[in-house]
C-alpha cells in the first residue's frame, strides 16, 4: 500500500478523534495527514502516532492533494464540502446520512458487501452505526437462507450522540448523587437512570428517521430491495456501544445449530456461548474493539422459520470510524 494523504474532517469530534485512533492503530501509511475542522479549532493540535499535528480550517480550498477524506461531521456540513471534495479528486468517505439513500453513493460494510466501494464516483457512503451493527450480527445466517424481515429493538449508548452525549450521562449521574435536579440539554429528558424509545427525528409513518435506517440502509447493503424491518430505538444510560435484540424470519428454515456456527465463522464477529459464565455479550465487553458479539441465538416461539439473538458492537469503532477506515483501507490495497 503507498503511502497515503488523508483528510479528517471534523477531527476534532469523538468520531473524528476515533478515526485518527484507528488510522495509525490499522498501520495505515500516512504522507501527510489534514485534520480538519472549524475556524474556532484552528492553533490547536490533534495526537497522531506521538506527534501534534496542527488542525487546518475547513474550506473548499483545504482538499486539494488528498487521497481520501474521512468525514466526521453532520450532514448539513457534509453537503457543504462535498463538491469541493469531489472536485480535488479524493475519494471521500461519509459518515453522515447526508448520501447514504442516493442510488449513486455506495453504501459500504466491507465484510459484507465491500465489492460495492469500487463502484464508487468519488464518494462512499458509512452506514448507520445500529444497521452496521446489526447486519454484522446476522450476515452469516443470511448467506444458509435470505432474511426477508426482522423485528429490532436498539439500546442505544449516549455516545451515539457525541460528546454532549456522554458529558450530559456523566453531569446527569454526578448530580443525582450529589442530590440535586439533573440539568437537561441533549436529550428529551433525563437520560440518567431512565430510557428514551425516541431518536432521531419523525419519519412521517410513526416511527423516528433513525428507526427506518435499518430498513431503508439494510435493503442497500444486503442487495434486497424486499427486506422489510420493524424497529424501534430506544436510549439507554450506557456510555459506549450499542446493544440489540433482533428477531430475523429466513425463507428456509435455519436451525439453531447452523446459525451458530455461520455466525461464528463471519469475518468480524464472536460467537458468544460461555464467556465468563454467561452465553451473552454486554456493551461493556464490547467496548473500545471492533468485533461485533452475539449471544443466545435461540428458535423464535412465534415463527417456525424464526431465530432471535442478542448483538453488542462499539458504536464508535465498528458502527462509525473503524468500518470508514476499513473501507479506506480496501480501496487503497488496490491503488
Amino acid at each position: 500500500m503507498k503511502a497515503l494523504n488523508i483528510a479528517v474532517l471534523g477531527a476534532t469530534g469523538a468520531v473524528g478523534q476515533e478515526m485518527l485512533k484507528i488510522l495509525a492503530e490499522y498501520d495505515i501509511p500516512v504522507n501527510e495527514l489534514r485534520p480538519l475542522a472549524s475556524a474556532k479549532s484552528v492553533g490547536k493540535c490533534v495526537s497522531f502516532k506521538g506527534k501534534d499535528v496542527p488542525i487546518q480550517e475547513a474550506n473548499d480550498d483545504a482538499f486539494e492533494g488528498l487521497d481520501f477524506v474521512l468525514g466526521a461531521v453532520e450532514g448539513d456540513m457534509s453537503k457543504r464540502f462535498a463538491p469541493a471534495i469531489k472536485k480535488s479528486g479524493a475519494i471521500y468517505i461519509d459518515n453522515s446520512s447526508a448520501f447514504r439513500l442516493e442510488p449513486d453513493v455506495p453504501l459500504v460494510v466491507p465484510e459484507i458487501n465491500g465489492a460495492d466501494a469500487f463502484n464508487n464516483n468519488g464518494m462512499i457512503a458509512n452506514p448507520n452505526c445500529c444497521t452496521i451493527i446489526t447486519l454484522m450480527a446476522i450476515a452469516g445466517i443470511n448467506k444458509i437462507s435470505e432474511i426477508d424481515k426482522m423485528i429490532v429493538c436498539t439500546y442505544q449508548a449516549v455516545s451515539g450522540a457525541g460528546t454532549n452525549g456522554i458529558n450530559e450521562l456523566n453531569d446527569q449521574m454526578a448530580a443525582l448523587a450529589r442530590g440535586e435536579k439533573p440539568v437537561v440539554k441533549t436529550f428529551a429528558t433525563q437520560i440518567a437512570m431512565n430510557v428514551i424509545p425516541f431518536i432521531d427525528a419523525p419519519y412521517g409513518n410513526d416511527y423516528t428517521k433513525e428507526e427506518m435506517k435499518m430498513q431503508n440502509e439494510g435493503r442497500r447493503i444486503m442487495h434486497n430491495p424486499d427486506l422489510k424491518v420493524n424497529c424501534t430505538c430506544v436510549r439507554v444510560p450506557v456510555m459506549r456501544s450499542h446493544s440489540m435484540a433482533v428477531t430475523l424470519h429466513t425463507k428456509e428454515k435455519v436451525s439453531v445449530e447452523a446459525a451458530k456456527a455461520a455466525v461464528a465463522a463471519y469475518p468480524g464477529v464472536r460467537l458468544i456461548e460461555d464467556y465468563e459464565g454467561r452465553c451473552y455479550p454486554t456493551p461493556l465487553d464490547t467496548t473500545d474493539q471492533d468485533l461485533v458479539w452475539v449471544g443466545r441465538i435461540r428458535d423464535d416461539l412465534t415463527d417456525d422459520h424464526g431465530l432471535t439473538l442478542w448483538c453488542c458492537g462499539d458504536q464508535i469503532r465498528k458502527g462509525a470510524a473503524s468500518n470508514a477506515v476499513q473501507i479506506l483501507k480496501l480501496l487503497a490495497e488496490k491503488m
